[in-house]
């Protein structure tokens, strides 16, 4: 598998994972979102959930900064494919911790929380997904 098409499989996953971090929350809200809260007094704290679960993928974003250093420095060598390999698999944890607002989010729906809080949770998630992409000048 040449480079280029290796950073087009990554673009695509990262694309399926944007999907699959914000689905939930556009599904839930859709389906239930006009129905009544089950438990109201629970938005504020799935609302704090949220944001602090932001800062659980700060590790990950470390793990992450030094796969893409180590594949960096593989490059045009025989260690670049088993490189690729690790930055990908990095890069797909990475993605789960990055999608945990955007489902508390979702989860949110069911105890009532407010449009703008729902909002900047998914936003939060798209900010954290878009730290994931592949920079130009790997490659």
């Amino acid at each position: 598998m040449t480079r280029l098409q290796v950073r087009r499989r990554l673009a695509v996953s990262w694309w399926q994972h944007l999907v699959v971090a914000l689905a939930p929350l556009l599904v839930f809200n859709w389906a239930f979102g006009q129905g009544e809260p089950i438990l109201p007094i629970l938005a504020m704290p799935f609302f704090i959930a949220g944001i602090a679960s932001m800062f659980l993928s700060l590790p990950r974003f470390g793990a992450y900064k030094r796969a893409l250093i180590a594949t960096q420095k593989a490059l045009d060598t025989p260690e670049e494919p088993g490189a690729w390999i690790e930055l990908a698999r990095v890069r797909r944890l990475a993605f789960l911790y990055a999608a945990l607002p955007a489902w508390v989010a979702a989860l949110a729906v069911f105890v009532g929380l407010e449009a703008v809080p729902l909002i900047l949770l998914a936003f939060s998630s798209v900010v954290l997904l878009y730290l994931y992409r592949i920079p130009r000048q790997l490659g």
